[in-house]
């Protein structure tokens, strides 16, 4: 039976073949979804994505070539410099894999005849379709309408990343609000320590650039720390709560009655992050493979366009 109204039913049973894994194809294009790469054309999502970077890279203009390279603490220079850049390349290089993994979209058109009749229901078993992309929606999938497709475990859809956050791209989600946040409290005490230097100093020395141009820029990275930082912070605090509590912001916002078996904390964590804690949890680059990327973009473009 199928039920095209909005509303998800308590009587809603899920077939086992709807299950995180489900492999249907509803059409050639579809067939190889998994091996293509994934990206949002989304004017709005495109200009917030590029603003994310040129910010970045603005910061990392005025830490390094404003306040460390001119001082003449050659260790403080260094260390700073080092560790500013660092979290700078996994602050990008997490924005990068959320925006171009596959947050967990159900196929489009799966719902036909022939599939109905592969999944063998059980008299009086009720599934749930999505009447806007015509494909079964799972348990707790939602449908996007920027994305146009049915996303599992659905957050939202965030302009900055470009992407919805779902169940397959949470993690560096998580991560990349994680290293904004420190990049821009790292940028905030350093312009802290640069105002001092200066005004003791009588600007003197203080910078490669005039004390108008300097204060201008500093400025600018203050305010643009403070904002980011209350942002991401912020955002990172509501995703690992929601991680522990195992409902996406969501089913928070609908207040929607769980029909599912919640994990504990520590199992949400580990479903998230993957496998025991460990070192990889923060790593952006675990589980790239540079060789899938090269082989997907030779199957063609993006999987599907906005």
């Amino acid at each position: 039976t199928m039920q095209s109204s909005g509303h998800r039913f308590r009587d809603v049973e899920h077939h086992p073949l709807l299950a995180e894994n489900d492999s249907y194809d509803s059409s050639s294009s579809e067939a190889d979804m998994a091996e293509r790469v994934w990206f949002i054309r989304d004017g709005c999502g495109m200009v917030c994505a590029i603003m994310t970077w040129l910010l970045v890279v603005y910061a990392d203009f005025v830490v390094t070539f404003v306040m460390l390279l001119p001082s003449k603490d050659f260790w403080y220079s260094v260390i700073n410099g080092v560790l500013f850049n660092c979290l700078a390349v996994l602050a990008l290089s997490s924005h990068l894999r959320t925006m171009l993994t596959d947050p967990g979209a159900v196929p489009k058109g799966n719902a036909t005849k022939e599939y109905m009749d592969n999944l063998q229901l059980k008299p009086g078993e009720v599934i749930y379709k999505c009447p806007k992309c015509c494909s079964i929606k799972p348990e707790r999938a939602h449908h996007c309408s920027i994305c146009k497709r049915c996303i599992r475990k659905m957050d939202h859809h965030c302009p900055w990343v470009n992407n919805c956050v779902g169940e397959k791209n949470q993690r560096f989600f998580v991560l990349f609000t994680m290293y904004i946040a420190l990049i821009s409290a790292h940028a905030l005490i350093l312009c802290g320590f640069q105002f001092f230097s200066c005004v003791r100093g009588q600007w003197t020395e203080c910078s490669d650039f005039s004390p108008p141009v300097t204060v201008i820029l500093m400025i600018f990275l203050c305010l643009e720390g403070f904002l980011f930082l209350t942002f991401t912070a912020v955002m990172f605090g509501t995703q690992i709560h929601s991680i522990c509590n195992d409902e996406t912001e969501i089913e928070r916002l609908k207040s929607e009655k769980p029909t599912w078996e919640r994990r504990l904390r520590w199992e949400g964590m580990k479903s998230v992050f993957g496998g025991q804690p460990s070192l990889l949890w923060i790593n952006p680059f675990a589980g790239f493979r540079i060789r899938q990327l090269l082989l997907r973009a030779k199957k063609g473009g993006p999987e599907f366009s906005v």
